[in-house]
């Protein structure tokens, strides 16, 4: 979520817009847009252990969004607002992270890549349902280097510090499934504006060699132990957690801080640009 603020600063937002379901958004501040993002949530609505609001809910929220605008501004207005915006999609990691690789029903039941083979087809699905609904701009993640995330390394790094290398590959099946979705995409929607924003590779980077970078650490997290700590318990109460951020890759052991998130958003200026040109 971070990595999508930071985006938006890119293009000069001064941060995120409304949550959609907050009592702010209402009336005026509609034209503005609204944040329909929902911590640990994902395209596969059933199958996570995480309370969160699915992409799909998010997508009936968008169309409530619609019929309010509309109202606010007009049907002709609304309509031309919607295909103005820019709409940022960041899904996809919970999926395996808080679903998948915890879940013995899943992981016992089908194999990564066919666990990938289905997000990427709901993924597919909600462009189209967005694309039917007026979005022309988006932006979408791809997932990251699962296998550096410092938990990761302590749960299924069996003592070693490196990246897992299981985990990275599972990343870059579904980083390929979507790369090739997005195209296809593309060719049957002509006016469609729609790229891949890769935070893999320049996060990798970040994870494998943060000196050259100006980080000092990405083995373990600023926060606590840096190994299994997260959310609530990240605060600076907390024995062991690093005075500053800014030197670390992550700021728990599952997400990067503020500092790599902006290192790289900055690789992906060109592609952000083009989706607002």
């Amino acid at each position: 979520v971070i990595c999508v603020l930071v985006a938006a600063e890119k293009v000069g937002f001064n941060g995120s817009p409304l949550a959609y379901l907050s009592p702010e958004a209402s009336g005026q501040n509609l034209l503005l847009g609204a944040n329909f993002a929902s911590a640990a949530s994902g395209y596969n609505d059933h199958g996570t252990l995480i309370k969160a609001i699915s992409v799909s809910q998010q997508l009936k929220y968008f169309k409530d969004y619609q019929a309010k605008l509309a109202v606010v501004a007009g049907s002709s207005h609304a309509r031309s607002i919607i295909s103005g915006s820019l709409y940022i999609i960041c899904a996809g990691s919970c999926d395996f992270v808080y679903n998948y690789y915890i879940n013995p029903f899943l992981d016992t039941n089908q194999t990564a890549e066919q666990f990938s083979d289905r997000l990427v087809g709901m993924f597919n699905n909600s462009v189209t349902q967005l694309y039917e609904m007026g979005a022309r701009r988006i932006g979408v993640f791809s997932l990251p280097p699962f296998g550096c995330f410092p938990m990761a390394i302590t749960l299924y790094g069996h003592g070693r510090s490196g990246c897992v290398s299981r985990l990275n590959n599972d990343a870059q099946y579904y980083n390929m499934k979507l790369k090739a979705a997005v195209d296809s995409l593309s060719k049957k929607y002509h006016d469609l504006k729609i790229v891949v924003l890769d935070m893999y590779a320049p996060l990798y980077n970040l994870a494998t060699s943060p000196v050259s970078q100006g980080f000092t650490e990405a083995k373990r997290a600023c926060c606590g132990t840096g190994t299994v700590e997260a959310s609530i318990l990240c605060n600076s109460l907390l024995p062991g957690t690093c005075p500053s951020a800014r030197t670390y890759v992550f700021w728990d052991v599952w997400h990067p801080s503020e500092a790599a998130n902006k290192v790289v958003v900055d690789s992906l200026v060109d592609e952000i640009n083009n989706l607002v040109a």
